[in-house]
């Protein structure tokens, strides 16, 4: 298509559609932020990047696009949730945006061919995604149709070759759906479903594991040809090498259900040869196994896809697909055993120092970035010589958190993102290994993130965000100068009253120091007191945009999420030291009306929330949205997680650290229901009748306990809701935002102060 005739094809989609904005009919704008313009919050993904740098391709969506999700089917492997977004290809150096398609579609995987001049992505039809191919200089799309009887894998991607003549993706047969569906509609629907402990898989890990069941082929795009690479089997991920001669997978191996890690599952790596040529394909092509078990293992390859790293017990290995043994390359000697008379804290940290793992391959084969407690190596393949070039430690607050983000093609050059564990100071670091420097891009308190480079290092693409502002997408080159705004997400907040941000830092019962984000009302005034609530989980440091903490704040609530510190076998304890210590801060620092408090939480808050309201009455208000209140009856529920809950409250989140019957009193301790008769605090109660992570079943039990004891609650039901209660629908949406408004006015404020409409 011509220039001219595609800025015209641009600017004929309503101005909605290139803001990446919803349509909807016109109303007075309100300075306020609300629910409302929660639905209207865009979030924009970036795809992938020419080789070259100039072209872009990204999907936008907002919240309204997420709505109609049918969690009734969570856990079937054949269903695909609705998410329609906008197909969107820029062009970095003139800024002009052009939208593939005139509407939102459901598509994923967008990827760029190696010469640039054409995107395949993935494309819902029906009930099955199609691999289509466009054309950038004609905007002609050509889509891929599958074998018959066979369709695109639901959990399927897209690549390239890398001649650019062939797409790559996997695969499934009709049969393998009406199974899987069979065998989702026996346990769901019935109308008997039997499970038996003989079975060695839990039924519904059975199912889960379905979803590895695949075959991988490749279209050939001049012939129309699809040729078969890897045959069907449990592939849960796999590489084709760069010349096409060889495919590396994972395989699927487990034997059983396994109970000490969620979603347990063992793989083996696997070769297969793929150039047999003249030879006999049925030797040639056997695969081979390169490792028998992947468990606690992490591989990381180099961009031909024959070379690899692993790691596993703070020990490193090189090799590569033809070898039949490895390397060690860092770590401890193999046969290195600790001295189980010397406990001393020097020799535990000579131990740790020597503990590594591998955290990326060069592009190009010849170097690789390694990981141990002080910070960030580079290896050099060639010397066999490794040197510390970040400084980073989780142990030591006085050094930034730093992450390698990305490596340049040619190997030459690694970049990083860093930001202080102390204050809002976040910056991009390069480091250049001819010269052996570590240069700082850029440093100042915004937030960067998704950082692309071109293939030819010319170009960077990243996201930028500003304290509680959604992130924007800008362009630069290699050194991060003249850095151009490519995408503002949301130029409809310009008009809008968001919250002001701040750091605190507190002391929690123990002494230890913690810090918490703090969200102010726009027209927040120094030494005025306001109606306060908290939102504790974990550990909280960033001032990123929250939503739903700019609807409170809109309203004239102050909105803070404390940070704590967990230990195991008393995660209870936690949050009564740490959320009530950051209440005391905000107290002091004159900020929250200590009469005028409330706590609210979604999920693992939720469950801190209802714990802290039997520990303490300095709330005057709580809300728990899809939080456990039975530890023990959630312990081996919600089936279709598999052994999730079982691990979390043993070995993870729920930090318990011991079975049920190992520790009996710990889950009693933990189980808000067994001090129901201690709560003081109003409360409300939200929940998704089809939430298959905490049923809304666990939850109804801290109802009709309180209502026994005729404590002020109450309980709302979002009967097509999921995890998060209502989220199936716009209207569910605006009415679970309302309720929780509502419910805070109705505590917290004084008759003359502001009343939250909706």
């Amino acid at each position: 298509m011509h220039r001219a005739l595609r800025v015209i094809a641009l600017l004929a989609l309503p101005a909605s559609a290139i803001s990446g904005q919803a349509a909807k009919p016109a109303t007075p704008a309100s300075p306020t932020f609300t629910a409302e313009d929660i639905l209207d919050i865009t979030s924009f993904q970036v795809a992938d990047l020419t080789a070259d740098g100039r072209w872009l391709a990204a999907t936008s969506s907002v919240r309204r696009d997420g709505f109609g999700n049918e969690f009734r089917r969570d856990g079937d492997p054949t269903y695909l949730r609705p998410s329609a977004s906008r197909l969107w290809v820029i062009d970095t150096k003139s800024g002009e945006k052009r939208a593939v398609f005139p509407d939102k579609r459901n598509v994923r995987s967008a990827r760029w061919s190696p010469d640039g001049t054409r995107l395949a992505f993935l494309q819902l039809n029906g009930e099955a995604f199609e691999p289509v191919i466009w054309d950038r200089a004609s905007g002609k799309t050509t889509t891929v149709k599958a074998p018959a009887g066979k369709y695109v894998a639901e959990n399927s991607d897209l690549r390239w070759s890398g001649d650019g003549t062939r797409l790559i993706y996997p695969l499934r047969t009709a049969e393998w759906r009406k199974s899987a569906k069979d065998m989702f509609a026996s346990l769901t629907s019935g109308p008997i479903a039997v499970q038996n402990s003989k079975e060695p898989f839990l039924s519904w890990d059975a199912i889960r594991r379905m979803s590895a069941q695949q075959n991988v082929v490749s279209y050939d795009v001049k012939s129309g040809q699809i040729a078969e690479l890897l045959p069907n089997g449990k592939i849960s991920n796999y590489d084709i090498a760069d010349d096409g001669s060889v495919a590396t997978y994972s395989e699927d191996v487990t034997k059983k259900t396994d109970y000490d890690v969620i979603f347990g599952t063992e793989n083996q790596l696997m070769v297969r040869r793929l150039d047999c040529g003249a030879q006999a394909a049925a030797d040639c092509s056997k695969a081979r196994t390169l490792m028998a078990s992947l468990k606690q293992t992490q591989v990381q390859w180099a961009r031909d896809g024959k070379r690899y790293a692993w790691s596993k017990e703070g020990r490193v290995f090189l090799a590569t697909v033809g070898d039949t043994g490895s390397k060690q390359i860092a770590g401890l000697p193999a046969n290195a055993k600790a001295d189980p008379a010397d406990t001393s804290k020097e020799s535990r940290d000579r131990r740790e120092k020597e503990r590594f793992s591998v955290s990326r391959y060069s592009p190009v084969g010849d170097a690789l970035v390694l990981s141990n407690r002080d910070g960030l190596w580079l290896y050099d393949v060639a010397s066999n010589a490794k040197e510390m070039i970040v400084a980073t430690s989780d142990s030591n607050p006085a050094l930034p958190r730093v992450q390698l983000t990305t490596w340049s093609d040619d190997g030459r050059a690694l970049y990083f993102t860093s930001a202080s564990r102390t204050k809002w100071e976040r910056g991009v670091l390069r480091y250049e290994r001819g010269a052996k420097k570590l240069t700082e891009l850029v440093k100042d308190g915004r937030s960067y993130s998704g950082i692309r480079l071109s293939k030819d290092g010319s170009t960077i693409v990243l996201n930028i965000g500003t304290g509680n502002r959604p992130n924007d997408v800008y362009v630069a080159d290699a050194e991060l100068k003249n850095a151009r705004l490519l995408f503002e997400t949301n130029p409809q907040l310009k008009d809008k009253k968001l919250a002001k941000t701040d750091l605190i830092t507190y002391l929690d019962a123990d002494g230890h120091k913690q810090f918490g984000v703090v969200y102010l009302p726009p027209d927040y005034t120094p030494g005025k007191t306001y109606p306060t609530v908290f939102n504790p989980y974990e550990d909280f440091f960033d001032d990123t945009f929250d939503a739903q903490a700019n609807m409170f704040t809109g309203a004239g609530y102050v909105v803070v999420k404390p940070s704590v510190d967990f230990d195991i076998g008393y995660p209870g304890e936690a949050w009564i030291k740490g959320v009530t210590a950051a209440a005391n801060k905000l107290i002091e620092n004159g900020v929250a009306d200590s009469s005028r408090l409330g706590v609210h939480g979604t999920s693992y808050g939720g469950y801190a929330t209802n714990l802290l309201v039997t520990q303490t009455n300095r709330f005057r208000a709580a809300i728990n949205i899809s939080g456990k209140v039975d530890i023990i009856s959630f312990y081996t529920d919600s089936p279709r997680l598999g052994v999730r809950n079982i691990h979390a409250a043993e070995k993870s989140q729920d930090r318990l650290g011991a079975t049920l019957w190992q520790q009996p009193q710990k889950y009693v301790q933990h189980s808000a229901i067994m001090f129901a008769d201690r709560i003081k605090t109003p409360l409300m109660l939200m929940t998704g009748a089809q939430d298959s992570n905490v049923p809304a079943d666990n939850t109804r039990e801290m109802y009709y306990a309180l209502r026994r004891l005729d404590k002020d609650v109450v309980w709302v039901n979002y009967i097509n809701g999921g995890h998060g209660a209502g989220n199936a629908t716009v209207d569910d949406f605006l009415d679970m935002q309302r309720r929780m408004l509502e419910f805070y006015d109705a505590k917290l404020k004084r008759p003359n102060d502001k009343v939250a409409t909706r």
